[in-house]
């Protein structure tokens, strides 16, 4: 199994939210395709870009392939600071919401090799390397971590419209009741599941 991973949002919207899905490159692969057959969708997949009905469509195929994902989820006005007294950061709160999200995996995968798949596309590339090697170190002999470009990930592209999605939900966009109503059946099986992020260390 593979850990796909991409966010949505920022410390200047007042949230942001971090997708770790759960999928074999295969099924990502062929939830990809299916999507892009009935739609017609050209050009890369993003959450922000499709509409309601496109949205309800490809989280339908996710979960009846299986698929399920862990978001990891911080509003500014509900993280207390850093204990350094410093302001929280940007790449701090990535950083931070990433290790949950996919941290919140480790101890579902019974000790199975998982690789963790990262959009290379929010940071500089050098930035975007020490990341990849912190969450290296936190799966230690467990998987690989690498990144990717989400134009060419299955994984990530599925990843990013569902980090969309609870975006949308958290900061009650016109669109988050449409939505809710569309993850309602994912998140009662679990087959989603939301952990919040309160503290930057």
């Amino acid at each position: 199994m593979t850990i796909y991973c991409d966010e949505s949002g920022g410390l200047n919207t007042g949230v942001m939210t971090f997708a770790a899905v759960m999928l074999t490159p295969d099924t990502a692969a062929a939830i990809h395709a299916r999507f892009r057959a009935v739609t017609g969708l050209r050009g890369e997949l993003k959450g922000s870009r499709i509409s309601l009905t496109e949205r309800a469509y490809l989280l339908e195929l996710f979960d009846r392939a299986g698929g399920r994902a862990w978001v990891a989820v911080a509003k500014r006005d509900r993280l207390a600071p850093p204990a350094d007294g410093r302001l929280a950061t940007d790449l701090a709160l990535y950083t931070a919401l990433l290790d949950l999200a996919v941290s919140s995996w480790l101890p579902e995968t019974g000790g199975v090799c998982t690789d963790v798949v990262i959009d290379d596309g929010r940071y500089d590339p050098v930035i975007l390397a020490g990341v990849r090697a912190t969450i290296q170190d936190g799966l230690a002999g467990w998987g690989q971590a690498s990144l990717a470009d989400s134009r060419r990930s299955d994984g990530v592209q599925i990843a990013d419209v569902i980090a969309n999605s609870l975006f949308n939900v958290e900061i009650g966009s016109p669109r988050a009741h449409r939505i809710s109503v569309i993850l309602e059946p994912l998140r009662t099986s679990r087959a989603l599941r939301i952990a919040e992020l309160t503290t930057l260390l």
